[in-house]
């Protein structure tokens, strides 16, 4: 079993939370030409070379996808604070003492930014990028129970569904699903492009 780290948004992670989100789709890079994957990749192209074969998108979403394989773990990065200064100060503790879940706080949760006095006397309030969490803050983790490789529009309703976007009024939940895909990445692989992606299906083991 391995754990490999994967960011959310904070309007992704409640849904994680409140089990209305089990799936995620990523972009593959690079991007296959078809169904037979291009080895561009110096790892999947050694593979090919010394087992004599070309490389179907299934085979290679088996053994080399960047996120795992089944049973693998995730852990999730998300908008967070760590534990203050002064409440270390409070306590007379080592900051290491600290380093974990409970004293962090999340921008998920629905919470102002917290504040905090920096070098310079002056009071802050922010929160830190999800990239810059450590694994000690994550409070999620996941268990990944399927991975594969497809189109992107091949997403069907129920797939929309469990990626957490569910339905608001007329609009369905592949039309909400298009729109969560391209305010994130609408400028390296929009909806339109139909990129292959990572389908990442999971359960979540913690909190």
């Amino acid at each position: 079993m391995k754990e490999h780290p994967i960011l959310f948004s904070a309007p992704m992670v409640r849904a994680i939370l409140e089990d209305r989100k089990t799936q995620t789709r990523r972009i593959v890079k690079p991007q296959p030409d078809g169904p037979v994957y291009l080895p561009e990749d110096p790892k999947v192209a050694r593979y090919c070379r010394e087992n004599h074969e070309a490389m179907t998108l299934a085979a290679w979403a088996k053994g080399f996808s960047p996120y795992g394989q089944p049973g693998d773990r995730l852990w999730v990065r998300e908008t967070w604070q760590g534990p203050l200064m002064e409440d270390m100060c409070a306590y007379r503790a080592e900051p290491s003492d600290f380093h974990k879940p409970e004293f962090c706080e999340y921008a998920a949760d629905g919470r102002s930014p917290p504040e905090f006095v920096n070098d310079d006397d002056e009071l802050k309030q922010c929160w830190r990028p999800s990239i810059f969490m450590p694994r000690w803050a994550s409070r999620i983790t996941l268990e990944l129970t399927d991975v594969r490789v497809e189109r992107l529009q091949e997403i069907t309703l129920i797939d929309c569904e469990e990626e957490g976007v569910g339905h608001v009024g007329p609009q369905s939940a592949q039309a909400r699903y298009r729109e969560l895909w391209d305010s994130l990445n609408a400028k390296r692989a929009p909806w339109a492009s139909n990129p292959w992606v990572w389908v990442l299906v999971f359960k979540r083991l913690t909190p």
